[in-house]
């Protein structure tokens, strides 16, 4: 089996599990990385000792964070395991990347508040939702119009990390525009429809048993992108949804505008949403609940914000 073909066996089983397009990107990548420096040698004639050469060089030379020797060990069991069906590696001599423990940078409510108030537009909309609801923005970006639950006050966040579905909340102060939304992309919709486009990626199992559904308003994405372009698995021609690169570079301008000095990225309204929660008496369990958060440890960090900001204890010079 050649290399071509070793890729494109990868490709089907990442697909089969339903893996996103992007983990099939970062798999592909990383195996033709593994190949390239072993001599090209096919991995069956490769094993625990190239592979933990390769992983052990990227921390110990190329000094990659820990997440990046993560996933691409996590590539490399993946081929070793479902696409050349060998039994698993040991790993015995593998030199884990020192993960750090950092705190994540949070936002007070004002700060949040002021940079909002420096967006316009569809960037403010997005950023509220981050703020509001708690989301990624890859679960943002991702949002269809049939999950936006008006009445229940609910957005239905479909397939979020770990492929797991969850609810979390949609903020009153968002309904107007987001009503305002959706009527712009039913036009675009319509006008896409009218142009003999205006189908929708849905899930495989639910395109094949309804096929119809595709042109369905419902399946468009919430934040549709400016351009129709060519799905790299399908190749279906459908309008994707928008960059978060978009969003991230007008909230950058923002931050400076707001003459905030933090690190502030789009996964900070995040943070800063499960910090108010705790702060204003919300059960911790139901943060874990609406962040989508596996495991209660994930949640817990954001009471050692909590508990080392300024407002817990008392500095000594202030009873002066």
């Amino acid at each position: 089996m050649g290399k071509s073909k070793l890729l494109e066996k990868v490709r089907e089983e990442i697909r089969r599990r339903n893996y996103s397009y992007r983990t099939e990107q970062a798999y592909c990548n990383w195996i033709i990385r593994y190949i390239k420096s072993n001599g090209t040698v096919h991995p069956n004639n490769l094993g625990d000792i190239e592979v933990e050469q390769f992983l052990n060089d990227l921390a110990n030379q190329k000094k990659v964070a820990a997440s990046t020797q993560n996933q691409a060990l996590a590539a490399l069991v993946f081929l070793y395991k479902q696409v050349l069906h060998k039994k698993s590696l040991k790993l015995d001599n593998l030199k884990r990347a020192k993960k750090p423990k950092k705190l994540p940078v949070v936002l007070s409510h004002n700060e949040a508040m002021f940079i909002l108030e420096k967006l316009s537009g569809r960037a403010q909309m997005i950023c509220e939702l981050l703020y509001g609801s708690g989301i990624r923005i890859s679960e943002c970006l991702r949002l269809r119009v049939q999950d936006v639950d008006f009445e229940q006050g609910q957005l239905w966040v479909r397939s979020g990390k770990g492929n797991r579905d969850r609810v979390s909340l949609l903020p009153k102060k968002c309904t107007p525009e987001l009503r305002k939304q959706i009527k712009k992309v039913n036009m675009i919709h319509q006008k896409d429809l009218a142009d003999g486009y205006g189908k929708a990626l849905l899930p495989k199992a639910l395109a094949i048993k309804y096929p119809a559904e595709q042109t369905n308003l419902g399946w468009q994405y919430l934040f549709p992108s400016a351009t129709i372009t060519r799905d790299p698995r399908s190749g279906m021609e459908h309008r994707y949804h928008i960059s978060g690169r978009q969003i991230q570079r007008k909230l950058k301008k923002a931050v400076e505008s707001a003459n905030i000095t933090k690190k502030v990225t789009c996964h900070t309204f995040r943070h800063s949403f499960a910090t108010q929660l705790l702060r204003n008496g919300y059960d911790i369990r139901t943060v874990q609940e609406l962040l989508g958060h596996k495991n209660l440890k994930t949640t817990m960090i954001y009471t050692h914000v909590i508990n080392k900001s300024g407002n817990y204890i008392k500095s000594p010079v202030d009873h002066l």
